[in-house]
């Protein structure tokens, strides 16, 4: 025989819980529970099973941290039946698990579509940007310098780092960050970057050791590794894509350049060695993801757990093999050798940008530089494999390309 009786409106009172758990492993011993809380409703199911008396509460479910609670609460001194009421906490511990799964699944999807989605909103952005070239290239890399070189300040401020040295003062890191943001636009400017670094150097250095207090040596070496990792090796970026100006004359594209985007003439080997070494990159990021994904088994470096030799081969692999195509596409450089060593040399700068600032993020003790861009984390996340790249590919292109390849 059972009976249902429904309340508008009650104060609950104190019960002797005997079961209540929201963990398996987490039993707790009997207590008493107070609830004070007012409600519209409370329903209770009442169970007579022969003489004994037992009352179960509903709702039993009690959410917190997406864990499932089910209490059974007897009535004084009546006894409970031990056997229903582990059946009743079994049925709330299965719950949980279920909503929990779904929940992880939902949010799986969620963030795989913020990845797509703005990922391709960047990539259509940089392509943008690299194929006007000039200004809005420029200002488009002062823009995410001045981004990322936050993030790389408050990564030195992070407890992990902090704990074993002491962080620059805020005033510095912000003139840091707004001096990493003009490199670029006077290195466009003046077409020379030693001495805007090496001024910023000097003014930033004298700041630090004319502060209040006592400097130490821990803020000099991080700010001034700061104006090197996020501005002076991202502009050979700029000295890339727009110092080099002599026109690819070998490449079909080239004679048919629309004319919106300057015709044949702003077709130069800085667009196409920029396109080459960027798509190589992307390619390289691709392939080892996926290769580690498939065939990863034996861990590249203690840095980034994740990354294994196999992903390592099979990125290389899909480098050098972009670098090569698109020579031929675009024909530049000439030389398959030179295609091929163009290709070696963006995998090894992408892979050691990635685990520099994986090294940075390690000691911080975070996971990401930052959440600027949903689903993919910072900027820094996002640009670490062209942060050394940008230089080795200009060094190439000038030094050991004869003629710059064409």
């Amino acid at each position: 025989m059972a009976s249902f009786v429904e309340i508008d409106r009650y104060n609950l009172i104190p019960l002797s819980v005997t079961s209540l758990c929201g963990c398996p492993c987490r039993p707790l011993s009997n207590k008493t529970l107070t609830l004070t809380r007012r409600a519209p409703k409370l329903k209770l199911n009442f169970v007579f099973h022969g003489s004994e008396s037992v009352f179960l509460v509903r709702p039993t479910r009690i959410y917190t941290n997406r864990r499932l609670i089910t209490a059974l609460a007897r009535a004084e001194p009546e006894s409970i039946d031990e056997s229903n009421a582990k059946e009743e906490v079994d049925k709330g511990h299965m719950l949980p698990t279920v909503n929990d799964s779904l929940s992880e699944q939902q949010y799986k999807s969620s963030q795989l579509r913020k990845r797509i989605v703005f990922g391709l909103g960047i990539g259509i952005s940089v392509g943008g940007a690299v194929l006007a070239g000039g200004w809005v290239f420029t200002v488009g890399m002062a823009a995410t310098l001045f981004l990322g070189s936050r993030e790389y300040f408050e990564l030195v401020r992070s407890r992990g780092i902090t704990a074993g040295m002491t962080p620059p003062p805020r005033y510095v890191s912000r003139v840091c960050s707004v001096i990493c943001a003009l490199i670029p636009i006077l290195t466009l400017y003046f077409g020379n970057i030693d001495i805007s670094v090496t001024s910023a150097a000097f003014v930033v250095a004298m700041a630090l050791l004319l502060q209040r207090g006592n400097p130490r040596f821990a803020q000099l070496s991080s700010t001034m590794f700061g104006l090197f990792y996020c501005g002076y090796l991202p502009c050979f970026w700029v000295k890339l894509r727009c110092g080099l100006a002599a026109p690819a004359l070998n490449s079909r594209i080239g004679a048919g350049w629309p004319f919106l985007l300057g015709g044949q003439a702003h077709f130069t080997v800085g667009l196409v060695a920029t396109l080459i070494s960027i798509s190589s990159i992307i390619a390289a990021d691709t392939y080892a993801f996926l290769g580690g994904k498939a065939i990863g088994r034996t861990p590249l470096t203690n840095i980034s757990p994740k990354k294994t030799w196999e992903g390592a081969i099979v990125g290389l692999g899909g480098c050098v093999a972009t670098s090569v195509v698109l020579s031929k596409i675009f024909s530049w450089p000439s030389s398959w050798l030179s295609a091929i060593a163009f290709g070696f040399l963006n995998f090894f700068g992408s892979v050691f940008g990635d685990l520099t600032e994986s090294m940075i993020k390690r000691d911080a003790g975070v996971k990401d530089s930052g959440s600027l861009i949903p689903g993919h984390g910072g900027i820094l996340d996002r640009v670490d494999s062209y942060i050394f790249t940008g230089a080795l590919a200009y060094s190439f292109v000038k030094i050991f390309l004869p003629l710059y390849g064409v």
